[in-house]
């Protein structure tokens, strides 16, 4: 009798385990593409749940934590009012102004880590590793641009949304393969997992390259050339062939691959938000 009967169970319990997983799936994406707004800088529809005074509030709580990572702020007052400065010039005369986000823009301590990053709502940092490799105002203002481009584009909210999306879904999929009585299956939600991931990492790359385009705009706006940040990605690259390649080429695309595409926006200027 219990012969017969354990089939019927796992069955059933297959059977749940889909459901709940169809059930998941389908709230995950409901909510996703639900929720959406135009940006009004770049005039994309994006599937954002969050907004701007959340981005801003998170950005500002997670600041803190964030430099402490990288050893503090730089000691150099000088040198800190200088990214400062740069920062202010590229808001004040761009699109940028426009945007209801609260930049500040910071230089970290961190002697070995190349790298430049920006929170939610306009917090912006930049290491002392990097800052050391610029010769001129104009190579900063093409770190900064680029970073800026990925606050007023609002990358930091469509990543959220998205990677609540992937783990809504993956997180499906994990319950419909899985199977307790097959450890293979195991290896099936794995792969379910580095899917999602390989997702996010592709919307990322994309992102980067947005903010190099939008990172063109603002510094022509404010009166850098936009040439410089072709000499940012020339010296990264040069960077990225010693022992330690800069941590900044962890998330962002191939500095080679990059060049092009800035070239071909400082041609394309027309194509600039506002212009």
């Amino acid at each position: 009798m219990y012969t017969r009967s354990s089939p019927k169970r796992g069955c059933g319990l297959s059977s749940s385990r889909l459901i709940i997983a169809l059930i998941i799936a389908g709230v995950s994406l409901f909510t996703y593409f639900s929720t959406q707004s135009t940006n009004p800088t770049t005039g994309e529809v994006q599937h954002v749940a969050i907004t701007p005074d959340q981005e801003i509030a998170m950005g500002l709580q997670a600041a803190p934590e964030m430099a402490a990572q990288f050893g503090g702020l730089d000691a150099s007052q000088q040198d800190r009012a200088l990214v400062a400065q740069v920062g202010a010039q590229i808001i004040n005369s761009s699109v940028a102004s426009q945007t209801p986000y609260e930049f500040d823009f910071h230089l970290l301590a961190d002697r070995e880590t190349v790298n430049a990053f920006a929170l939610p709502g306009g917090q912006i940092f930049i290491t002392r590793a990097l800052y050391n490799l610029l010769s001129n105002e104009g190579e900063l203002a093409g770190v900064l641009g680029h970073e800026i481009g990925h606050v007023v584009a609002r990358h930091s909210a469509e990543q959220i949304a998205k990677a609540q999306l992937t783990e809504g879904l993956t997180g499906a999929a994990v319950i419909a393969a899985y199977d307790p009585n097959n450890p293979s299956t195991a290896s099936a939600a794995q792969m379910a997992m580095l899917v999602g991931q390989m997702i996010n990492m592709k919307y990322g790359r994309e992102d980067e390259l947005e903010s190099d385009f939008l990172g063109v705009c603002l510094m022509v706006d404010s009166g850098y050339d936009p040439n410089q940040m072709v000499r940012v990605m020339e010296i990264l690259d040069e960077a990225s062939q010693g022992n330690r390649p800069p941590e900044f080429l962890s998330t962002h695309p191939d500095p080679g691959n990059r060049i092009e595409r800035i070239q071909a926006a400082i041609q394309n200027t027309a194509q600039c938000p506002g212009g």
